[in-house]
């Protein structure tokens, strides 16, 4: 379920169309789209737009943190691109997993072997002539790609051990709209393998909140009709209740922001240039589209390094509009 939202909706809605419009640049997500989808909705578009910024805001400052000294997961990374950018940007983690279902691996690494500008940067990256590369798995030095199911804890402890996971690294974890899919039992489990996995780390989960008013009703039996359940629910009632899920689960600091908090927050000249490239009539429509959809992220910091200082606030207003691919 998790992968077939990302793939169908996310992927098909935010990349093809979103990008040919200009709103985010992204060199790469054409050597995984099969073509250009169909018109959204300008609201949808604005939201996606506030997603990428969010996101790609506190996983760089994360990085710069700590120096590039660090590694990221990325759970159910679908089709993500954010490896490439990172390494345009000279901003590349010392290691940068992706974890997705099988079926989703295999589809991006079959993409990789085909399309040069995907793969020469991670051969540029690896030191050997070989790389290790199966059906459902892709290793190099710095990139590693890991078909796993995230409800099993276990196997996928396993598997990015074998891949050379470090615990003692400084650890970015990326979640976006994966945790919703899972029950609260499953997330939970990887919420606390995380804390407990990781003694200096962030957190950053993109997903629902405020979904008991009737906008979030009405957003829950759109998706049940489509056949998607959002199994995890119950943790996305409140910016209170996504934080809570972390400090309960091991996390020393938890904050959170709904998006029309942090689309208010962005930098004023990037954010006029993306509404002149469409008419919104309903602004109304996208105040509560965004006020139902935040950024909740965690930290713990054995090695005082400052993480917990990282805001959206201070990023957004002091930093400059990033080149931006995150899918």
């Amino acid at each position: 379920i998790i992968s077939a939202v990302r793939i169908s909706s996310y992927v098909k809605c935010k990349l093809e169309f979103a990008t040919s419009k200009g709103y985010w640049k992204d060199p790469y997500m054409q050597y995984f789209a099969r073509s250009v989808g169909e018109r959204k909705a300008p609201e949808i578009n604005r939201g996606y737009y506030a997603r990428v910024q969010g996101m790609n805001h506190l996983l760089d400052a994360f990085i710069r943190k700590t120096e590039c000294d660090c590694q990221v997961i990325n759970l159910g990374a679908g089709l993500d691109t954010t490896f490439w950018r990172l390494k345009e940007e000279n901003l590349l983690p010392r290691k940068f997993f992706e974890i997705d279902f099988p079926t989703v691996v295999a589809r991006k690494i079959h993409n990789i072997k085909k399309k040069p500008p995907l793969s020469k940067p991670i051969i540029e990256t690896h030191s050997t002539d070989s790389l290790l590369l199966d059906a459902h798995s892709l290793d190099s030095d710095r990139y590693c790609i890991i078909g796993a199911d995230l409800r099993d804890i276990s196997t996928l402890d396993q598997k990015l051990k074998k891949f050379q996971l470090n615990q003692e690294l400084p650890t970015m974890l990326l979640s976006e709209c994966v945790l919703v899919y899972m029950t609260p039992s499953h997330s939970s489990n990887i919420i606390h393998w995380a804390a407990e996995s990781f003694h200096t780390a962030m957190f950053i989960n993109y997903e629902q909140v405020n979904m008991s008013d009737r906008f979030g009703q009405v957003m829950i039996e759109n998706l049940q009709r489509r056949q998607c359940n959002l199994a995890g629910v119950e943790a996305c009632q409140s910016l209170e209740s996504q934080k809570e899920r972390f400090l309960k689960s091991g996390w020393e600091h938890a904050d959170a922001l709904d998006m029309m908090t942090v689309y208010s927050m962005l930098p004023q000249e990037d954010v006029a240039r993306i509404e002149r490239l469409e008419f919104l009539d309903e602004k109304e429509l996208l105040h509560q589209l965004l006020q139902h959809y935040s950024i909740c992220w965690a930290t713990k910091d054995k090695l005082n390094l400052g993480i917990s200082y990282i805001t959206l606030f201070l990023l957004i207003v002091f930093a400059s509009p990033p080149f931006t691919n995150k899918l």
